[in-house]
């Protein structure tokens, strides 16, 4: 047990902890249940929750949820077109999010679906330095898929 001071009074019965933590007008809470004997503190139960609750909103805070932002683009897409695209690609891995690039493919484009996987390696060429391939180019269907992260 640890008294409301912050000093270890040594291992105590229930009884003579509650009877202690009612002395001094706080309550008997247990810091740590899994441990042999369990810990015990006396403190104002109100405020250790609402530290509790202060700290989970802290760390929820700082940690950054990482999105997939899709790129859609076709095969036989313009160098300015791409260029946007890239650019805005770029913008996505400088914020830390993962981009989900689609190819898709219509018509007489199924025929050369070769042009669509050398556009694919284009995208990861150029950006080699900046993003790393999570998922490796898929085909499913009319599309070919590919998932680059941030380094």
């Amino acid at each position: 047990m640890i008294d409301h001071e912050g000093e270890k009074r040594g291992v105590q019965s229930i009884e003579d902890a509650l009877k202690i933590a009612a002395d001094v007008g706080l309550d008997l809470v247990e810091v740590s249940p899994n441990t042999k004997p369990p810990v015990c503190k006396i403190l104002d139960y109100g405020k250790y929750k609402y530290q509790q609750q202060k700290k989970r909103a802290e760390a929820k805070k700082k940690q950054k949820i990482v999105e997939i932002k899709e790129i859609k683009m076709r095969p036989n897409i313009d160098d300015h077109d791409y260029d946007v695209k890239a650019r805005a690609m770029k913008r996505f891995f400088e914020e830390g999010d993962k981009v989900k690039v689609t190819l898709r493919f219509r018509g007489r484009e199924m025929a050369h679906q070769e042009r669509g996987v050398d556009l694919l390696r284009r995208v990861q060429d150029d950006f080699e330095e900046i993003a790393k391939v999570e998922q490796y180019p898929k085909k499913e269907g009319r599309q070919i898929m590919m998932v680059l992260a941030p380094r």
